[in-house]
């Protein structure tokens, strides 16, 4: 005996949640330098692509990219980028190497702050972090919204609490030891900072390349590699970020697969002028002669809690047309 329509819709709608989720997020993208800078994006080895490894994001701009489920990879910001007169595209900071916009699967020339995901891992959690390993270019912040955001600590769905906002607040380039800053006329670009003032910082890996920087050789393991004076800098001043390859234990976050991530570029601050020298850009965007606003990590607890009250989004799994068939035929 057939039944009717609605009784089928409802039976496969309870099917369908009974199935496994596969959970998929989406990433908010906001800048809140004083400057525009092009967020570049690299999937891992294995990973479906993105719909964009690459774009322009002025002041005060947002822009959100979607992931698939069990999505791994990395994202940066670009900074001081310029066409050359033949057309070539290139940037002081984060530079990927291909010539244009899109980034095309190349990563981010060092030093540059990147935040890194694995989507749906282990346990159904996504992992992420904001590394400082290959050194650092602008601030930088991470905040989960909704899923496993709004999970409470202990309650098995932040992972022991470890589902909050992570990042680097501090403007470091100015701070940054004079034997790793990267100076503005030393980029070679065309777009260099009025006055030569630092762009970036360097990690003691790229600047000296010995093995105990790098964690390599006789240094490849946590029990060797230990924290430098130079790690520490990074580590004192942002406390959650990777400071250097092995600092796992106070950097690595986890929230409940399906969870989004707010991620913003400059941080809590009104410009991203750099000392010595306002950075600017090739799209016209003015610069501010406001100063950043440095905060301390007590600041990253907040934004993660304001955030927990963001609702959950929920991704349905998207079935093949034949499965969906399939188990419409067997309740009729």
């Amino acid at each position: 005996m057939s039944q009717c329509p609605t009784h089928v819709a409802l039976r496969l709608l309870a099917l369908l949640f009974l199935l496994p989720a596969a959970w998929s997020a989406t990433f908010t993208m906001t800048n809140n330098c004083g400057y525009t800078v092009w967020p570049g994006l690299l999937s891992g080895a294995g990973t479906a692509p993105l719909s964009t490894t690459g774009f322009a994001l002025a002041h005060g701009a947002s822009a959100t990219v979607d992931a698939p489920a069990s999505w791994s990879g990395r994202m940066w910001a670009r900074t001081l980028c310029a066409e050359d007169a033949t057309g070539k595209f290139t940037c002081a900071t984060g530079d990927c190497g291909s010539g244009g916009i899109q980034c095309n699967g190349g990563g981010a020339a060092p030093p540059a702050t990147l935040v890194e995901f694995t989507l749906d891992g282990s346990g159904g959690m996504d992992f992420f972090d904001v590394s400082l390993v290959d050194g650092y270019n602008l601030p930088m912040i991470i905040v989960p919204q909704g899923g496993g955001a709004a999970a409470p600590a202990g309650s098995g769905g932040g992972s022991g609490g470890k589902c909050m906002a992570t990042g680097c607040l501090v403007d470091l380039n100015g701070a940054c030891p004079a034997d790793l800053r990267v100076m503005a006329a030393s980029t070679g670009t065309g777009a260099a900072a009025p006055g030569g003032g630092p762009v970036a910082c360097r990690s003691a890996c790229e600047a000296f390349g010995s093995p105990q920087y790098c964690c390599s050789g006789a240094y490849g393991n946590p029990n060797t590699c230990r924290p430098s004076t130079y790690s520490q800098f990074f580590k004192n001043a942002c406390p959650r970020a990777y400071s250097y390859a092995y600092d796992d234990s106070t950097s690595t976050f986890t929230c409940t697969a399906g969870t989004n991530y707010a991620i913003t570029f400059c941080p809590s601050t009104t410009s991203g002028k750099y000392s010595g020298g306002e950075n600017p850009q090739a799209a016209g965007v003015p610069s501010t002669n406001d100063t950043m606003v440095v905060l301390g990590a007590e600041q990253l607890s907040t934004a993660s809690s304001a955030a927990a009250h963001a609702a959950p989004q929920l991704t349905l799994p998207l079935l093949p047309l034949v499965v969906v068939a399939a188990l419409v035929a067997a309740m009729i």
